[in-house]
């Protein structure tokens, strides 16, 4: 009994300063937290190129020789092969930000490639996510690399006309059934006025890759086979893409804020979504489901984002959007500043119930 005493008394301050250690380690900053994964693997890096792009290219060679035997067959390929190019998509948004190599010179060169295989060009569409990081959930920044959202009090006021415009863009529908084949296949293809030189090279430059690729396809396997392929690819990756872009920044907890009270480690938490998606549909999203590590930090390559949220603490309280929470997301249309939710236009309504 008395050891036992002479034990506690002799190890207490031990004890003590252990606690105060790992209490110390617990409140590093976020900043020193995300820094440890601030480091591209080029071998991990190289091999996602290949499990991506490999498969990819196959299933385009499984696609034109199943149209013979059955165009069913070929449009579930089409969505195998959608999903891989989103895959490198993300690879491609990887670069964009330098995490995906060291090297801005490789960064840049893969990005171009695969970015051109989605229809997207390099620096156009990096500008406008780089405005979209420094302003996400800013209520008086809005416009740019995000989906347009109104306040409730934004939209009471519009004009008949343009509510109609409002809900025609906010329809699911259009938001992620014509919209993303739209943006990707037709808008991207043109400089406009205002545009940097670099915006305009990237853009002449994926044009000049797509011509490229779709020549060589129509040569080796004919127009119509060539868009019987293209067109479900395209179309399935683009639609994807732009949904999961959508339910990254508007899902049912999400916080917005005015300039003065937007603060950059809160919005990256509260701002951005954690999807617990299955494992399969968090392959092929390239992780990007994590994405309040990847606002916290653009530099961390993708293949780092599920192992900085499972070792550090800090994430543990991070509430997940599900597969099918994330659904429910599709009624939200309007920020509502006096609750700090978005509502729906059947909310919106009972609000304001004059207004329409």
């Amino acid at each position: 009994m008395n050891y036992s005493i002479a034990y506690i008394k002799l190890y207490e301050p031990i004890m003590a300063l252990t606690c105060l250690m790992n209490m110390n380690a617990q409140e590093k900053t976020w900043i020193e937290v995300v820094s440890e994964y601030n480091k591209p693997d080029v071998g991990k890096s190289i091999w996602q190129i290949v499990n991506s792009l490999g498969p990819y290219l196959l299933l385009w060679v499984a696609m034109y020789y199943s149209i013979g035997f059955s165009y069913l067959l070929t449009l579930g390929l089409a969505v195998l092969a959608g999903g891989f190019l989103v895959r490198m998509f993300i690879i491609f948004h990887d670069c964009g930000h330098g995490s995906f190599f060291r090297s801005k010179k490789a960064n840049k060169i893969v990005g171009t490639i695969l970015g051109s295989l989605s229809f997207t060009p390099y620096a156009r569409w990096h500008l406008d996510h780089s405005i979209h990081h420094k302003t996400v959930g800013n209520l008086d920044k809005r416009g740019s690399g995000d989906v347009w959202t109104l306040t409730v009090e934004e939209y009471a006021q519009l004009s008949p006309r343009k509510k109609f415009a409002y809900r025609v863009y906010r329809n699911p529908i259009i938001l992620f059934g014509i919209g993303p084949f739209l943006l990707f296949v037709i808008w991207f293809r043109f400089t406009r006025k205002g545009m940097g030189r670099d915006e305009k090279i990237s853009i002449h430059i994926t044009n000049l890759i797509i011509l490229l690729f779709s020549t060589a396809g129509i040569l080796l396997m004919g127009w119509k086979s060539f868009l019987m392929i293209q067109v479900p690819v395209i179309y399935v990756a683009t639609t994807a893409g732009v949904w999961l872009f959508y339910v990254q920044h508007q899902f049912e907890d999400v916080i917005w804020s005015r300039e003065e009270e937007w603060d950059y480690m809160r919005m990256a938490m509260e701002g951005s979504s954690f999807l617990k998606f299955p494992r399969l549909l968090q392959w092929f999203s390239g992780n990007i489901g994590y994405h309040h590590i990847h606002h916290l930090s653009p530099k961390i390559p993708n293949y780092n984002l599920e192992r900085c949220h499972k070792e550090n603490q800090m994430f543990s309280n991070i509430k997940g959007v599900t597969f099918v929470s994330s659904i429910r997301t599709l009624s939200l249309r309007l920020w509502n500043e006096q609750s700090g939710q978005l509502i729906s236009f059947r909310q919106f309504r009972k609000l304001f119930p004059s207004t329409g």
